[in-house]
């Protein structure tokens, strides 16, 4: 029988009317069994993963698509972990976020519901398969996960497990689905489905979420890249600069709040980037320096303005020495992806004056850019991070996933 992504999508949409009406308890006992079934499957879930990985090698995929396709126990139990914490978090639906007693009598409030039918498209990382089902699930949605061909295998077999689980309290499958075949005319079809999907979340390459938002007839959260950038203040204290610059840039490289471009102020050049340029040649980071900061580093190349636009997902860096604090702003609004900035200072004002100027989705002081992440920030496992400013901003958890109605409660009011 021929795939339809119509069909699954329509299904989908009936299947968000049960999900919306479930209690709590019942979505959450449904994650319990989703997490303890991931995890009896563990076996099964690393051999599909090793099909992908063996494909992902032969096929040239980059360091950083591996490290992201990749499956371990490790990986599969934080996996598991994950779906448990979104059971213990609050459920939105149904809050009542404001109530008010107009003077005509009527009482008005707003209540947090269900945004329907989500589409999430993704690449490599098989992790947002179960990401995605459990937040839209205890959010009362249901779910369209068209995941990358690369990771294929990977995604079948988590799906498996997560249904086994749906199917145990007699919730309908298409709920959670997942697309069985990654051709891309599919997820053409998939973008003009505005009848049947509500929101459309894409994550992965800018190629990808551009194409999707381009084509898209369904409203699409959008994250392009992810230029985070790290300030280096005159009043900064370098220990923690060093620090929180090495683990934003190379605990993990490949991932979207790296660090893409150090901007340092030129009073704290002589003492800084010798240090930095020490660490770098030991972690084998590779440098693209402006003029001023070429000199402290062996075999960098001379940044240019590509260079401050790039995101690396690699170790790889962009630096620039900056005559003021005004000239750092005014790099990071012109560069900036809207994703995830840093000041590094001891200067409480100046802070402040950074947190007021900068407009990116998360702004930090003296803290890794690592920890913009929906996990960290105490929103359980993130859906993805938006960079567009309408309905969510930034990294996006539960309440993301739900929208408000008014509930309006009369004694019989009419309208004069």
């Amino acid at each position: 029988m021929t795939f339809s992504i119509q069909n699954m999508a329509s299904q989908a949409k009936q299947a968000a009317n049960v999900v919306a009406s479930l209690s709590t308890e019942t979505k959450n006992r449904v994650l319990m069994t989703i997490s303890a079934n991931l995890q009896a499957h563990t076996t099964k879930i690393l051999a599909a993963n090793q099909l992908d990985m063996k494909a992902a090698k032969e096929n040239g995929l980059s360091e950083s698509m591996v490290d992201r396709l990749l499956l371990t126990e490790e990986r599969i139990i934080d996996i598991a972990k994950a779906v448990e914490h979104i059971a213990s978090l609050p459920d939105p639906v149904g809050l009542v976020t404001k109530t008010s007693r107009l003077p005509n009598g009527l009482n008005v409030s707003k209540q947090r519901i269900p945004l329907g039918v989500i589409a999430m498209i993704y690449e490599s990382r098989p992790n947002v398969t179960v990401d995605a089902a459990s937040l839209c699930f205890k959010a009362g949605n249901a779910v369209v996960l068209r995941g990358g061909k690369e990771a294929l295998h990977s995604n079948l077999a988590l799906a498996d497990s997560i249904h086994q689980a749906l199917e145990q309290f007699d919730i309908p499958l298409h709920a959670i689905s997942l697309v069985p075949d990654p051709d891309r005319e599919i997820m053409n079809e998939l973008l003009t489905l505005n009848e049947e999907i509500d929101l459309l979340i894409p994550r992965g390459g800018e190629n990808l979420i551009r194409h999707v938002s381009q084509n898209s007839r369904i409203p699409v959260i959008q994250h392009y890249k992810g230029v985070c950038h790290l300030y280096v203040d005159q009043f900064g204290d370098l220990t923690k600069a060093l620090n929180i610059l090495i683990n934003g840039k190379t605990q993990r490289p490949g991932v979207c709040n790296a660090l893409e471009t150090l901007l340092v102020h030129k009073d704290v050049v002589k003492q800084f980037l010798p240090v930095v340029a020490a660490t770098f040649a030991e972690k084998k980071v590779r440098v693209h320096a402006c003029e001023q900061a070429i000199e402290y580093f062996d075999n960098a190349d001379l940044a240019t303005d590509l260079d401050y636009d790039a995101e690396y997902l690699a170790l790889e860096i962009a630096i620039k020495v900056v005559d003021s604090y005004d000239e750092a702003v005014s790099h990071i609004q012109r560069f900036s992806s809207g994703h995830t900035e840093v000041i590094i200072t001891q200067d409480i004002s100046l802070a402040n004056q950074f947190i007021r100027q900068i407009n990116s989705a998360v702004v930090m002081v003296n803290a890794s850019s690592r920890f913009s992440d929906g996990g960290e920030l105490g929103l359980g496992a993130e859906i993805g991070i938006s960079t567009s400013k309408l309905h969510a901003y930034g990294p996006m958890g539960l309440e993301s996933l739900t929208t408000e109605k008014f509930v309006v409660l009369g004694d019989g009011h009419t309208r004069v």
